[in-house]
């Protein structure tokens, strides 16, 4: 396993939001150059009701369609979001290999969000999250607006790692704190990442940055140097939670993995194929897209000459 993990999240986070209905055809087009790329994770859609994200109407179909025999690729996980038991029951159905759930650290968010209170939420969560582990699903909980919230402001720490106790307890160890308004600054991501790494030793931590305010790539940076492992970005910056009070896009892979790169940093993944998808996506879209690297390319390699 590599000592970085890129989990990205654009065919779920980052389409969620748009109102153009993407063709399941272009997802699955998309989806494989994502495979290709070298990518570890890719979120593929999420469970929840049609009617509210018409966008991931097709989730289920996609995921029978890399489940077939002739598309299953073993050394990329295919990820899913589920909020309750009944989107659990339908991963479950269509081969979803990897869980993704969370309770946001924000009342008001939670009940835009899932219709319930965070602490129902919680209780939920963790139940859908032991059917699952016991399923010998991989699963990773979250803890949403755990930097601030839109609707709330700022998010008192203790709640956050309360919630993240009660997963601990629960011995849930795959961990995600999502920084669901884009309100976390690099001091904060480290205060608290750090805090929660003092809880457990064998915890494993992820992150989930947007970029409302122009911090995500530095709370990046500031995550990894606290030991985070896995970091969630969305290609071209795509993307944000359209039940927070503004959707704003995420950390976008292409700029992820280049400043990775340029760190010496899994060099083992195709960047180039990365910046293809983001450029196609804009075109799709119509519009320029908020991520860096696909429109400026990579910083260029200088060779010295004698």
């Amino acid at each position: 396993m590599n000592s970085i993990i890129i989990h990205e999240v654009g065919p779920r986070d980052g389409l969620q939001v748009e109102k153009e209905i993407v063709p399941t055809q272009t997802k699955i087009e998309w989806i494989k150059e994502l495979i290709s790329s070298g990518i570890d994770i890719i979120q593929v859609g999420s469970f929840v009701n049609p009617k509210r994200v018409p966008q991931m109407a097709d989730t289920d179909e996609i995921f029978r369609f890399f489940n077939l025999p002739e598309n299953k690729n073993d050394k990329v996980i295919l990820s899913g979001l589920v909020l309750n038991d009944k989107g659990f029951e339908r991963g479950m159905e269509c081969g979803v290999d990897m869980f993704c759930m969370g309770v946001s650290a924000s009342n008001t968010h939670s009940k835009n969000n899932t219709g319930m209170s965070t602490e129902e939420a919680l209780e939920k969560i963790i139940n859908i999250a032991k059917s699952a582990l016991s399923n010998n699903k991989k699963v990773q909980v979250s803890v949403q607006s755990a930097f601030g919230c839109g609707y709330e402001g700022k998010i008192p720490e203790e709640k956050v790692m309360n919630i993240v106790k009660k997963y601990l307890d629960a011995e849930i160890r795959n961990i995600s704190l999502a920084d669901t308004a884009g309100h976390a600054i690099p001091n904060q991501v480290e205060n608290l990442f750090g805090k929660i790494k003092e809880l457990d030793k064998d915890i494993n931590l992820a992150c989930h940055f947007h970029n409302t305010y122009g911090f995500g790539i530095t709370n990046v940076y500031a995550a990894f140097k606290v030991g985070v492992v896995s970091f969630e970005s969305s290609f071209a910056g795509l993307g944000g939670c359209p039940f927070t009070a503004i959707a704003s896009g995420n950390v976008a892979t292409e700029d992820l993995i280049h400043m990775f790169n340029k760190m010496g940093l899994r060099k083992d993944i195709d960047l180039d194929k990365v910046i293809e998808i983001s450029k196609k996506a804009s075109e799709f879209f119509k519009r320029e897209l908020p991520g860096v690297i696909y429109k400026t390319g990579p910083i260029p390699e200088i060779i010295q000459q004698n």
